[in-house]
């Protein structure tokens, strides 16, 4: 069945899946769950009391707090308002000072909770910095309890290195089924983004490929419930060794972490003056955008650029969507942090010619290097890869919806990201560097009236229906894409990767 609100929003947030964990150890943030067995999520590792709630878990690297002069942003019954009295301009903020407002502005702009909510956060244990801010925004917000839960990449190689070939089969369905009962009874989600993007590159990519899929069938029912839009969720980045390693080879650690961090700030406007000003400002534009697209009703894209040839058809009745939304209960929320897209769903058979990527696409802990694929009405019929052939070979194997896709994304050229000059090796980042496309699941949000459509009824618009949603970046300074009209007029969108 084809996901709903937001839908995939990348189930972007099972990206989520991806982005909110790559596997690992999971430390429990919660005070009396301890029952000293492994427990695997999705590989074996232990869990860990977490002490009083308060993410208090000893590991080698402790991060330990400075007291700073606090950036605070306020709110009042016509919502989140500029900066308060005390705040502190951009150009004097101290790097503590801008992990707080990340924080704050993750939960209360990116997340828009709720006092009396339950949170329901992931995140690894080298972004413990950012995950006790974000803790103590939650509590100031108003939250009932915050639930984190911790991955660790070295628990999740003992998995590759040690565990019998049959665990690879295996997902913990029982840790997914309780995140969907938090779900539903009212929780919200966030996840904290920062995993090393090469994790897994030197594992066995048939190992990989079935850890993956077993985690894709276990986490759908309650994955659902995000990609559906049904609660507020949003994903934000911290900066980790691993990660920066990767973006800044050669450079000692704590210089290429603290660059991390500076282009983090500056993607998600936290270096903004008015950090919420300006995702005011931002969200609003992302909505013109779309609405600008809605109004032209296009029923094609045809895209044209280096190793790019490529007619895209849009599923009846689509809907463009960009910045945020509504959830269905009630609660406006960004749900990615930085965002600088406007999406819709294509349709399932209409997608024909060759398609290039731009950037190198980073899949739980692999890296896949020059994608070129060719589309013929809607499928892919040839694959390829200068790195990661067969990671990409069995990602497009998932199911049948696997070869087929399930959004397409419009993403200015002169985009903070792109501006940056970075390659991020993030897809939260880099699909906001660039146009792109998603193989997999479609977004039924991108429909009009698409939640109250039956399987059958979203399938005959175009939806596509797969356990999988992988966004990967075509867009560059030298791609070009037309509008097609239903009487086959081409209308100039993008010319060099900018909006005309």
């Amino acid at each position: 069945m084809a996901l709903t609100d937001t839908e995939i929003r990348k189930a972007k947030a099972k990206n989520s899946a991806d982005r909110m964990s790559d596997g690992g150890a999971l430390y429990l943030s919660r005070p009396g769950w301890y029952d000293g067995r492994t427990k695997p999520w999705p590989s074996p590792a232990p869990w860990k009391h977490a002490g009083n709630g308060s993410c208090d878990v000893e590991i080698a690297r402790r991060e330990v707090r400075q007291p700073s002069r606090r950036a605070k942003i306020c709110t009042s019954d016509e919502g989140l308002k500029d900066m308060s009295e005390t705040a502190v301009m951009a150009e004097q903020r101290t790097h503590e000072q801008k992990l707080d407002l990340l924080a704050e502005v993750a939960v209360r702009v990116g997340l828009g909770l709720q006092p009396g909510q339950e949170l329901v956060m992931t995140a690894s244990l080298d972004s413990l910095a950012l995950a006790r801010r974000i803790t103590e925004q939650a509590y100031r917000a108003g939250a009932s309890l915050v639930t984190t839960l911790y991955s660790d990449d070295e628990a999740a190689l003992m998995r590759y290195r040690f565990a019998a070939d049959e665990s690879f089969d295996h997902a913990a369905k029982w840790l997914y089924d309780g995140m969907g009962a938090a779900f539903k009874s009212g929780a919200a989600r966030l996840a904290i983004a920062g995993g090393n993007p090469t994790l897994l590159s030197n594992e066995d990519a048939g190992k990989v490929g079935r850890a993956n899929r077993a985690v894709s069938q276990a986490y759908r029912p309650a994955l659902e419930l995000i990609t559906r839009h049904e609660i507020n969720w949003t994903i934000v980045a911290s900066a980790t060794p691993a990660w920066a390693a990767a973006m800044f080879p050669g450079e000692p650690e704590d210089v290429a972490v603290a660059k991390l961090w500076e282009a983090i700030f500056q993607t998600t406007r936290i270096n903004a003056d008015d950090p919420v000003a300006a995702w005011k400002t931002h969200d609003a534009e992302l909505h013109r955008r779309a609405a600008r697209l809605n109004e032209k009703r296009y029923a094609a894209l045809q895209y044209r650029g280096p190793g790019t040839d490529f007619r895209l058809g849009l599923a009846d009745d689509h809907l463009w969507l960009g910045g945020g939304t509504t959830a269905g209960n009630g609660l406006y929320c960004i749900p990615n942090m930085p965002t600088e897209e406007v999406f819709t769903t294509p349709h399932k058979g209409r997608a024909d010619g060759t398609v290039t990527a731009t950037k190198p696409l980073s899949h739980q802990g692999t890296m896949i290097e020059g994608i070129h694929v060719r589309f013929e009405k809607g499928r892919i019929v040839e694959a390829r890869a200068s790195r990661g052939q067969e990671v990409l070979q069995r990602l497009i194997d998932t199911d049948e919806g696997a070869r087929r896709l399930g959004e397409v994304a419009l993403v200015p050229h002169s985009s903070p990201i792109a501006a940056s000059g970075l390659l991020f090796l993030n897809t939260l980042f880099d699909e906001n560097a660039a146009s792109h496309i998603a193989l997999g699941q479609a977004y039924t949000s991108c429909l009009r009236d698409g939640d109250k459509l039956t399987p059958e009824q979203l399938a005959a618009k175009g939806a596509n229906d797969s356990l999988i949603h992988v966004d990967w970046m075509i867009g560059s300074g030298k791609l070009d894409i037309d509008g097609i009209t239903a009487t086959e007029v081409a209308e100039p969108l993008m010319r060099q990767g900018e909006w005309v």
